[in-house]
């Protein structure tokens, strides 16, 4: 079985903005803060609409093929079509089991706006079960199946008061939580052109999101708890025979190795 956590990083879309509210000719800056100003009158928070957000990272850790990865989708360059089309061409090609964080707040609606509005085709994401019986009782698109497992929504019990942050719930299990980024950052890092430092800490958030995942696994039963220390160990050794800091650091920081 594939089994894959993922999760993606976004900036406003300027060129969105200044469609949408026709801002004509103004810079990006200028329409930065537009955006955040019309937002803030709206809900008190600069935080932009969903189909507003542009996608810049698509990470991903888990297994594919027997063999434990943890990799950024296309290159720090690519269009967010490229990444988008890599996403789903992905699920199209491997049709693994989907794990995230608020998957279902964010990263998904993200994905569909922005998969529409850039002519992106998914047509296995969308099978509910009319072309594959398989998928007619386990899809992608049902919050209460296992193709795609919301972590933060299903822990939660799919009520948004229970909901708890991935770093907190990653620090209370032993796992590093996040490391030298955080969401706000990620504009000022792909501003200065440094969208490399957001790819690695994407793949931190799904590094996180895998392990808890494997004790999501064990607390529900599916796997005991050696199955659960051999499958941390497969991801332990995949980290220590990489030669990426970032991982090498994750490693550290989780097992003192």
């Amino acid at each position: 079985m594939n089994v894959l956590a993922f999760d993606i990083e976004t900036v406003p879309d300027l060129d969105g903005g200044r469609l949408v509210y026709g801002l004509g000719d103004l810079g990006d800056a200028d329409v930065s803060r537009a955006m955040a100003a019309r937002r803030r009158q709206e809900v008190g928070s600069e935080f932009p609409r969903l189909h507003l957000h542009r996608v810049v990272a698509i990470s991903l850790a888990g297994l594919v093929e027997g063999r434990f990865r943890v990799w950024s989708l296309g290159a720090p360059e690519d269009p967010e079509r490229v990444l988008l089309e890599r996403f789903f061409e992905g699920l199209d090609r491997y049709v693994p089991d989907l794990v995230s964080w608020n998957g279902n707040g964010f990263d998904i609606p993200v994905l569909h706006h922005r998969s529409l509005i850039n002519g992106v085709s998914a047509p296995r994401y969308w099978e509910t079960g009319e072309n594959d019986r398989a998928f007619r009782f386990n899809n992608y698109l049902n919050r209460y199946h296992d193709r795609h497992t919301d972590l933060m929504d299903v822990l939660a019990s799919f009520q948004m008061r229970g909901a708890a942050p991935l770093d907190e719930i990653a620090t209370l299990c032993g796992l590093p939580g996040k490391m030298g980024m955080s969401g706000g950052s990620v504009e000022d890092a792909v501003s200065r052109g440094d969208t490399g430092a957001v790819r690695d800490y994407c793949e931190i958030d799904v590094l996180n999101t895998y392990l808890l995942y494997l004790r999501f696994q064990h607390f529900r039963g599916v796997i005991d708890a050696a199955e659960h220390d051999r499958e941390a160990d497969r991801v332990a050794a995949s980290l220590h025979a990489s030669d990426r800091s970032h991982l090498r650091s994750f490693l550290e920081a989780w097992r003192g190795a």
